[in-house]
């Protein structure tokens, strides 16, 4: 395991608010997974540079420094333009987010809103409403940011968002090709290794790793790089535009595409909702609302698209840092 403290490094510029980060090597890879969901393959080999990575999810009280000090509104806490959304209500035009709100009875799986509420005055500071706080959850990961507040964040801090190859090659912790960050067992041991659903998602929520919602970002076991909550927890950001599958493997090893920037914007578009002409990014790591009866995607290989103006109560971020060109990233001797 390579890790060191970002003092090391010289090409950093003194205004950089670095906090704790881990230095991931560059290397070769096995991306995405050809034994789940369709969107995650093809399996395709990918080759990195170095970088730096944050060990844990941003968390509240990192947020609230960035709040703070630059007085940012997320875009939770803003009435959306009328004109993004063609054909809705008005009535359904005001701040809000979405919120992990099942109804008493579930009668279609496929129906997302029947456990999904956009819901009024909810945003970082009021997760779960107007009624709730984040206090004593200083420690646990921000949520009800957007793509666009978590790179508005990046960018203060003198970082960027992971591209979906970094995310994932930091996920693995070093191993290439195991089923989750850890290895092949989900509880190795019985242990469990990351925040996400025990029981019958989404009615029954038996909390048996200790938390029914978000948990402190350090809570579980670290990979092997030394990165806490990969997996579950929250859905983190990355800074790739989503594609519905992975480019095919090359066939020769000259060819491994390096540092790749996954699909085009314009291909991005949910094609079921033709007329909300809203980009989309990826998402990784699954949630503590992920379940085995449901969303298997507690994984490194796993993805989801989410449009860059929405967020909910089970999605945030962590940052990278990347050299300046022609300087060397690894960390001194």
């Amino acid at each position: 395991m390579l890790r060191a403290d970002l003092d090391h490094c010289e090409w950093l510029p003194d205004d950089v608010k670095t906090g704790e980060m881990v230095y991931i090597p560059g290397g070769t890879f096995r991306m995405g997974s050809d034994h789940h969901y369709p969107e995650e393959a093809p399996s395709h080999r990918v080759g990195l540079d170095g970088f730096w990575i944050d060990r844990t999810p941003v968390t509240n009280r990192q947020f609230e420094q960035f709040v703070s000090a630059t007085g940012h509104v997320t875009e939770a806490q803003l009435v959306p333009d009328p004109k993004d959304y063609p054909g809705a209500l008005r009535e359904m035009i005001y701040a809000g987010s979405l919120v992990f709100s099942p109804l008493p009875r579930i009668t279609d799986l496929a129906d997302w809103s029947q456990w999904w509420t956009f819901m009024r005055g909810a945003n970082w500071r009021h997760p779960y409403g107007p009624g709730s706080d984040i206090k004593g959850l200083d420690d646990h990961p921000v949520v009800h940011v957007s793509y666009n507040d978590a790179m508005a964040y990046a960018r203060w801090a003198g970082k960027d968002l992971p591209t979906e190859a970094e995310w994932e090659f930091a996920a693995r912790g070093g191993l290439d090709g195991e089923e989750f960050a850890w290895g092949d067992a989900l509880m190795p041991g019985g242990r469990h290794m990351a925040n996400i659903w025990q029981g019958n998602f989404p009615v029954q929520n038996l909390g048996e790793d200790g938390f029914e919602r978000t948990s402190p970002v350090m809570a579980f076991p670290p990979n092997g790089y030394g990165l806490h909550d990969m997996i579950g927890n929250v859905w983190e950001w990355t800074s790739d535009w989503w594609s519905s599958r992975h480019q095919a493997d090359v066939a020769k090893p000259c060819c491994i595409p390096n540092n790749p920037r996954g699909g085009r914007e314009e291909a991005s578009y949910d094609p079921r909702l033709p007329d909300i002409r809203i980009p989309r990014k990826v998402l990784k790591g699954g949630s503590h609302l992920c379940a085995p009866n449901y969303c298997r995607r507690y994984r490194p290989a796993a993805r989801h698209a989410e449009p860059i103006d929405t967020s909910t109560c089970h999605v945030g971020f962590r940052c990278v840092l990347r050299s300046p060109l022609g300087r060397s990233l690894a960390p001194a001797a």
